[in-house]
């Protein structure tokens, strides 16, 4: 493995290495032309991020869930996009989980010491009862933390698909994965800080592996959210305008078919589209596992 100061993240940018003499729109100005750069240096790997994406939505089919674990940044982020994916999909809180070295205080205020410990990862995995059902992506910008190491280890041992996202080439955490995601940012703006370009890079893939994931098993109609929580004002209008967008119905119409539907935005939907009772909608989405379009195709057929 590559010591620290060898990795591209630790290397000194060239482009900014005057930054301190700079005023503070030129500062800004150096940071955006760095950031322009991560999603170039993504494309390469869409097709690691596609078998990502298969491991996920086979792993969740099964009854299995899509886990990250990670440390500092890397670790926050994954946290992040668990924590987004229950309100803006619909699913349940334990599908899509987030783990960091330290636990739920690391979110805040770093724990010293604890992405040095291949041992802690494997306790939290088994207090999560980590089994072959799950997938497990292993987040690192350095490609080398022991934490994550120690993580994906345990979850090969167990079966389980593994998935490391790193922002070197030949990470470390490769070696443990069946899906190898390398995103090679280069040197930073400012020399070690992977919060900035490593960081917009790991959340750029996450996105991309939770979204396709989504839409694969049925969270999503043409590209709309229509597996969206209705828990708040805003998803409330949020839910009207997806319906309203979806069928071509008025605000009105579409408000009556949404509490017809019992606040299901699938349900809602496939009654305005296909000119059904709720029931129907829900028995036919439901024979067709929640595909609004399988459903409303077959619906059409029916009525023809």
């Amino acid at each position: 493995m590559l010591s620290l100061d060898r990795l591209d993240t630790e290397k000194r940018n060239i482009n900014t290495m005057n930054l301190d003499e700079l005023s503070t729109v030129e500062i800004i100005e150096k940071i955006n032309q760095e950031d322009k750069k991560v999603a170039d240096c993504v494309e390469p790997v869409i097709p690691e991020i596609g078998k990502a994406v298969d491991f996920a939505v086979k792993s969740i089919k099964r009854g299995g869930r899509l886990i990250y674990i990670g440390a500092g940044t890397s670790g926050r982020l994954g946290i992040l996009d668990a924590s987004e994916c229950p309100p803006t999909y619909g699913v349940p809180f334990d599908m899509v989980i987030g783990i960091m070295a330290g636990g739920d205080k690391a979110m805040r205020k770093a724990v010293e010491g604890a992405e040095d410990s291949k041992e802690l990862a494997v306790n939290d995995l088994k207090e999560l009862k980590l089994d072959e059902r799950d997938t497990l992506v292993g987040l690192a910008a350095s490609g080398r933390t022991p934490y994550v190491i120690g993580g994906l280890e345990y979850a090969r041992s167990l079966g389980s698909k593994t998935v490391a996202v790193s922002c070197v080439q030949g990470a470390g955490i490769s070696d443990y994965a069946d899906a190898k995601i390398e995103v090679v940012v280069g040197a930073e703006a400012i020399t070690g800080s992977t919060r900035m370009k490593a960081g917009t890079a790991q959340k750029m893939v996450l996105n991309m592996i939770s979204t396709t994931t989504m839409v694969k098993i049925g969270k999503v109609y043409q590209n709309l959210m229509v597996d969206v929580a209705t828990t708040n004002e805003k998803l409330r209008v949020r839910a009207l305008n997806i319906i309203s967008e979806a069928t071509g119905i008025d605000k009105d119409t579409s408000k009556k078919l949404l509490e017809e539907s019992g606040y299901d935005v699938k349900v809602a939907i496939v009654m305005g589209i296909a000119s059904v009772t709720a029931d129907e909608a829900k028995e036919t989405l439901e024979n067709n596992n929640l595909d609004v379009s399988a459903t409303i195709k077959k619906l059409l057929k029916n009525n023809k």
